[in-house]
């Protein structure tokens, strides 16, 4: 075997082993000795793979995003030739897929969260790009907005433990948010919103520079 197969292996054990100790244990029994008892590898070649815990943490974001965005981006070339709201499906489909493999991504974020919120910007990052592209494709971008956020909301309820759903009554209701015909009523009697353009929504999915301030509306500048 060669050895960037071998360190590839022993990067993958590291990460599954991380997954593992956050899980069971939480986020907080997450240390590279820890890692290294669990995994079977020396505590020096967890350190030759990722120097700090943070690096475990950063690594198993990426791995997860890069998951569930392999999901979302097959998903959504299929919601295509079914809906014209193709990647509000996607998301949807995407946080219910999160929920049956909760060791793949949840505990991830929560072992990020309890170590360092600003590895949160990673996957806030991704957000904001794909609420401008929900809002950019939809009739009704606050309808949209909704039914992405209660998909979130019941990820998030049975990530905490604090959903009384049954599996069951889960399924049914992300089957409803996927159902565009279970909203067409509520859109058709709303007033007609304006789409933004693919210029606006480009610019709403950039990221605003640190320290950057937002420009005053021109009566504002007027008045001043």
């Amino acid at each position: 075997m060669d050895n960037p197969s071998r360190s590839e292996r022993s990067r993958n054990a590291a990460l599954d082993a991380a997954i593992t100790i956050v899980t069971r244990d939480g986020p907080g029994r997450l240390t590279l000795d820890a890692i290294a008892r669990e995994s079977g590898l020396s505590k020096g070649g967890v350190m030759h793979q990722f120097r700090t815990k943070e690096a475990v943490l950063r690594a198993l974001l990426e791995q997860q995003m890069a998951h569930f965005e392999e999901f979302s981006s097959r998903y959504l070339e299929q919601a295509r030739q079914t809906t014209d709201q193709p990647e509000l499906a996607a998301q949807i489909a995407t946080l219910r897929e999160a929920i049956s493999t909760p060791r793949a991504g949840a505990f991830a974020l929560l072992a990020a969260m309890n170590e360092n919120p600003e590895l949160m910007a990673m996957p806030r990052d991704v957000d904001i790009k794909k609420v401008a592209l929900m809002k950019a494709e939809a009739r009704d971008p606050d309808l949209a907005l909704l039914r992405w956020a209660a998909a979130r909301g019941l990820l998030l309820s049975s990530l905490f433990g604090l959903s009384s759903l049954t599996d069951a009554e889960r399924d049914r209701l992300f089957e409803r948010l996927l159902d565009d015909s279970k909203w067409t009523a509520i859109e058709q009697g709303a007033p007609a919103a304006a789409k933004p353009s693919k210029a606006t929504a480009t610019r709403a999915a950039s990221p605003r520079p640190a320290g950057a301030r937002a420009a005053k509306p021109a009566s504002a500048r007027k008045r001043g």
